[in-house]
């Protein structure tokens, strides 16, 4: 069998074509990056600890969601973070000014996992949820808008404390081109966690985080879960290098 060398305009033909079918295939996610995230970037792991992550899963049968996202964590992060600096901010509980609770329990550090999950564990849920600040504080923690960095906010949905998260998006998206938000919903429930009463909700369904908008405008991913393997594989894909749609 003799190989014979392409054409160089043959070669051209093929790399076009393979050009195009990979385009195809990232168009067809819908959140897919334009390129895989750079793992020396640091990130930040905003965590839901309001009253609702207190409330049990799909038909008041399962579990408290934040046991769920507890198992998730111990899954996901020891495979995280060897290859990456991660650090936690967490809101809900805390003292009665509640939308003032949002806590830096660490910044971005390496091999950071048994620290987040042992702080994840003693965290009893309780309060409101001010998930714009806490995202507007991440980002600060990180240094934008003059560092890059990633944005992980895991959240059952709703914004109590008056925030405007599309709002924060755009600034992000205008003032801080090196930043990521990535949102994973878990377990949202559009009947009882929609925020309403904000113009912001109208454009997403019920079944979505009001702060879907902050993955959308910072080239994030916006993930929906369920259970605690979809929350693990989501911890990964955003948290994880790289992640892609």
């Amino acid at each position: 069998m003799v190989f014979r060398r392409a054409k160089p305009s043959s070669w051209r033909r093929c790399k076009s074509a393979l050009a195009f079918m990979l385009a195809v295939l990232a168009g067809s996610s819908g959140h897919a990056q334009d390129a895989p995230e750079n793992c020396t970037h640091d990130a930040m792991l905003v965590f839901d600890s309001s009253g609702s992550m207190a409330e049990m899963g799909f038909n008041g049968l399962d579990t408290p969601r934040i046991f769920s996202a507890r198992e998730a964590l111990q899954r996901a992060l020891p495979d995280i973070t060897p290859v990456r600096r991660v650090g936690l901010m967490v809101y809900g509980p805390g003292p009665a000014e509640v939308c003032a609770n949002v806590d830096l329990l660490l910044r971005p550090a390496p091999d950071a996992a048994v620290k987040i999950i042992h702080a994840v564990s003693q965290l009893t849920p309780g309060g409101q949820t001010p998930l714009t600040v806490s995202v507007k504080r991440a980002a600060e923690v990180l240094g934008a808008p003059d560092k890059p960095g990633t944005v992980v906010l895991v959240t059952d949905g709703k914004e109590t404390c008056g925030g405007t998260p599309c709002r924060l998006a755009a600034n992000l998206a205008a003032d801080a081109p090196g930043l990521v938000v990535h949102v994973i919903g878990f377990q949202v429930r559009g009947d009882f966690f929609a925020w309403r009463s904000s113009a912001e909700a109208e454009s997403y369904t019920d079944s979505n985080t009001v702060a879907r908008c902050l993955a959308d405008r910072t080239s994030g991913l916006y993930v929906s879960t369920e259970t605690v393997d979809e929350l693990t594989a989501a911890l990964r894909q955003t948290l994880g290098c790289a992640a892609i749609g």
